[in-house]
């Protein structure tokens, strides 16, 4: 039986790359100067710092710019509300979403009963694994959920005929 598995990752070298990136235009902007403005690549998150409210919402477009040059989608970091940590700076931090969680896995998993296909839907871990007799039903599955335009950015992997 054909499958396939639903996975949200993120690259994480683009996402390197694209942070670094950032961080030079903003070091080398005239905007940017004496504003102590940095960008920087935790674990698995991306804070951005400035002693300024309005340089930190320029220095989150700069990087938002460069993730979307660098094909990582927008969709793959949540959060970022600015806010103060004292000494007048103010800091927003992103965390980037890999993996699908459980609440995710079961929205997409029922839209895909709800549409009716002949497919079986598993949760396994942080991804779901699409079974079905014929290509073509995996196929509008695919279809199905690229239309739905869901919250997290979806790749479809390890298709197996």
């Amino acid at each position: 039986m054909p499958t396939f598995d639903i996975v949200s990752e993120v690259d994480a070298q683009e996402v390197r790359n694209a942070v670094d990136q950032a961080g030079r235009e903003v070091a080398n902007r005239y905007d940017f100067r004496d504003t102590n403005t940095t960008i920087r690549l935790g674990e698995d998150e991306i804070v951005v710092e400035s002693s300024a409210d309005q340089r930190l919402e320029a220095a989150i477009d700069v990087l938002k710019e460069k993730l979307v040059r660098r094909q990582v989608s927008l969709k793959a970091i949540s959060g970022g509300a600015p806010r103060e940590v004292g000494g007048g700076r103010y800091q927003a931090t992103f965390s980037l979403n890999q993996g699908i969680a459980q609440d995710a896995a079961k929205e997409l998993s029922k839209a895909v009963r709800d549409a009716k296909l002949k497919v079986q839907v598993q949760i396994q871990g942080n991804q779901l694994r699409v079974q079905g007799k014929k290509r073509d039903d995996l196929q509008q599955v695919i279809a199905l959920l690229k239309e739905l335009d869901f919250r997290l950015p979806l790749q479809y992997v390890n298709f197996r005929d």
